[in-house]
């Protein structure tokens, strides 16, 4: 992969490509740059036909603080301009992306998610979290409307009473919680997390033809809500503009 800032890493462990989002200073807050990178990752993987799995991990304590401060602010400030406009849609596209990913793929959570984080892990195919991790979807504390199919992609993991607890009424929740409620698979260690996202995506990559064909059909036939996520990712969309510029609106009051 080409030099980049090096917020965002891309190895490979035999037939397994690791993603790591390394912007630890910050814990790993989405920029668009930092989008645009993690996008020409798996562009990269997907090029490859030896990969026959991915895991995305993260440096710190945090997988992933969701938007970073001033690209959320700026798009707060004017939602229509063609650079904010971007930027978010930069975001966007990046976990929408690792959900296209053409091979099997783990999150490695360790720390807090929250925000477009949790997107990010609710993005791939399977979740393997640390027991004390900090799940939290975050956006009406915020003062933000959810975006990114948010509601979709949450509530086809855990149902709509969970989804409504943890979106609507802000219900934070540890790994072990995830784990009773199906949005991940294993609660571990924090330091066994990694360790484990790579065993299980190992196994699936011996076979990366197999592995890639797999995926596909597994997406097609299960992961289908009543309304397709692309399709939300446009309900949201305006909603969760007028809210940023709302509140950047009252922070210049």
């Amino acid at each position: 992969m080409a030099a980049g800032s090096g917020e965002v890493l891309l190895d490979y462990d035999g037939a397994v490509a690791v993603v790591t989002l390394n912007a630890p200073d910050r814990r790993n807050a989405l920029t668009s740059g930092m989008a645009g990178e993690l996008m020409a990752a798996f562009d990269e993987v997907d090029g490859r036909s030896d990969v026959g799995a991915l895991v995305v991990r993260a440096v710190g304590k945090s997988f992933c603080a969701g938007g970073d401060i001033k690209t959320l602010t700026d798009a707060g400030r004017d939602p229509a301009e063609s650079s904010n406009y971007e930027g978010m849609s930069a975001i966007y596209d990046s976990f929408y992306r690792l959900g296209q990913v053409r091979v099997p793929t783990v999150a490695a959570v360790r720390g807090s998610a929250v925000g477009a984080g949790m997107n990010m892990l609710l993005a791939t195919d399977l979740r393997i979290v640390a027991r004390d991790a900090r799940l939290l979807c975050g956006f009406l504390k915020r003062g933000m409307h959810p975006g990114g199919g948010h509601f979709v992609i949450l509530s086809r993991l855990i149902g709509r009473e969970a989804a409504a607890a943890m979106a609507l009424f802000g219900e934070e929740i540890n790994g072990d919680r995830a784990r009773e409620l199906g949005l991940a698979w294993e609660s571990v260690d924090d330091a066994e997390v990694e360790k484990r996202s790579l065993e299980l995506a190992a196994r699936v990559a011996a076979d990366p033809e197999l592995a890639r064909m797999a995926a596909g059909n597994f997406r097609r036939e299960v992961v289908n809500g009543a309304v397709p996520w692309d399709v939300a990712m446009q309900f949201e969309r305006p909603a969760q503009m007028w809210s940023m510029r709302r509140s950047a609106a009252g922070a210049n009051d």
